[in-house]
């Protein structure tokens, strides 16, 4: 099997988390969470980190409604994952990341205490759970 080195993304309007992971172990690390304004990165970052893990793939959280319906982010992240794709030819994958910030605060919070929840740190976090899950849940490549 050939390994893969996968980039996942926690969308968010004001915050983007970003993990790197790859699928022989199907585990994840925290990378960085990049700023945002109004869901749009500065790009310029984003292909900066590109660049230095040159990811075989991409994977972007999918925000849904607890009973699997679609909400206004989840169009927002459907685009950020377009525009991944668009600017820089990556095959990207979508994922339901229901429950995963409740996750990553709840392992922040038992590792490092209250003064470890910091935004990014979840942010960062929360891609790690995304990314994990998708190494879980789908045949992948």
């Amino acid at each position: 099997m050939i390994m893969a080195t996968v980039i996942g993304f926690d969308f968010g309007t004001s915050s983007i988390g970003a993990a790197i992971g790859q699928d022989i172990t199907k585990t994840a690390s925290p990378l960085i969470a990049f700023k945002a304004r109004d869901g749009i990165p500065d790009w310029q970052k984003i292909a900066n980190v590109l660049k230095e893990w040159q990811p075989d793939y991409l994977v972007v959280g999918l925000p849904l409604n607890m009973d699997g319906s679609e909400q206004e982010l989840t169009a927002r992240a459907k685009k950020f994952a377009a525009r991944l794709h668009g600017r820089f030819g990556y095959q990207v994958h979508l994922q339901d990341e229901r429950l995963t910030t409740v996750e990553a605060k709840a392992n922040i919070f038992a590792y490092g205490g209250y003064k470890a929840l910091q935004k990014g740190r979840v942010d960062a976090a929360s891609a790690v759970i995304i990314l994990e899950n998708w190494f879980d849940h789908s045949s992948n490549i």
